[in-house]
């Protein structure tokens, strides 16, 4: 939507780099409702740059308005940890935003539809997405946990004493909290 890790998205989807240099695509644009004036905002900036694999746009706070017929649908927002904020409490309001957009694309979405769920923590809404849409084959969710990875990639250089291009094959493993580690043995 409206979100700044979407806006920066747009561009790169609207232009070919994602889906390919002659994909045309449909965007639904999913956000939170104080955020739909925003949300026109975007589509105005959208519709400027008139980018010819843009077949249309789609702006609304309804998840069943957002995912109806998607081929691919990019999770991004989750409810931030704010200060002070326990770890069950983050939970359950992340809980009940993957319930509901599980639960509206399991009525409205492709059921080719591809799921890739970027908000934190990511594992954990991505299975609770994931068992929200039965009628969808678990194997088309998957999560981004890149921040984390990156992260890693850079400790890794720096203990190592090497630039971060050097570093490749990392994988972690965990949830983005205390416990995730770097998988050591995939490194070169």
């Amino acid at each position: 939507g409206a979100g700044q890790i979407a806006y920066s998205l747009l561009l790169e989807i609207a232009s070919g780099k994602v889906f390919g240099a002659d994909q045309p695509v449909v965007l639904h644009l999913l956000d939170i409702e104080p955020c739909v004036p925003k949300l026109q905002g975007v589509v105005m900036e959208l519709e400027d740059l008139a980018l010819s694999l843009v077949q249309g746009v789609v702006a609304t706070a309804d998840p069943l308005v957002a995912f109806k017929d998607i081929d691919v649908a990019l999770l991004l927002g989750a409810f931030p940890r704010l200060k002070g904020m326990e770890r069950k409490d983050l939970l359950a309001k992340n809980n009940a935003i993957f319930i509901e957009q599980g639960a509206a694309l399991d009525k409205v979405a492709k059921k080719s539809v591809k799921v890739v769920v970027v908000g934190n923590p990511c594992n954990t809404n991505a299975l609770t997405c994931m068992k929200n849409a039965p009628s969808i084959p678990p194997t088309n969710f998957s999560c981004l946990t890149r921040l984390d990875q990156n992260r890693a990639k850079a400790k890794l250089a720096s203990k190592l004493g090497v630039s971060v291009s050097e570093i490749r094959n990392v994988i972690i493993w965990g949830n983005h909290s205390g416990p995730q580690v770097p998988a050591a043995r995939t490194l070169r």
